[in-house]
């Protein structure tokens, strides 16, 4: 009688299709990357400067302790101490003189953002149309 030899169980992986599925893919890759054209960008152009000057901001200066300063940049950079009661009406009366009046937060770095957030919402809300942020640069 033949002895029959005894069959064992393969418990590997054959990787070699893989790899060679995976060697076609970089190749359809390398030569289909290069007929790719990359997205343009067309950026704004501008024709002429402004014909008037622009007009000085309002700063709100939200301190370390949440209080707030209004500085008015058009009267020589005078600055008050107010709530935000009188940061609404101080904000009113200058909208009313001019509608374009822009107006500028500056927090100090310790300040939560929170309290950034309270302001640009109040002003938000009393329809304040050019809000934006200052930072100082490094």
């Amino acid at each position: 009688m033949a002895r029959r030899a005894k069959r064992r169980l393969m418990n590997e992986i054959n990787v070699v299709p893989y790899i060679d599925v995976m060697l076609v893919l970089l190749i359809i890759f390398m030569i289909t990357a290069p007929m790719i054209n990359p997205g343009q960008i067309e950026l704004p152009q501008i024709g002429q400067s402004l014909a008037a000057p622009a007009t000085p901001p309002l700063e709100v200066i939200i301190q370390a302790d949440s209080s707030l300063i209004l500085k008015d940049q058009a009267k020589t950079g005078a600055e008050q101490a107010v709530d935000q009661f009188q940061l609404i009406e101080a904000i009113k009366q200058k909208q009313a003189q001019n509608a374009e009046q822009p107006v500028v937060i500056a927090a100090d770095k310790n300040v939560r953002y929170e309290e950034v957030m309270k302001v640009m919402d109040i002003l938000q809300q009393y329809q304040v149309q050019k809000v934006g942020l200052l930072a100082q640069p490094k």
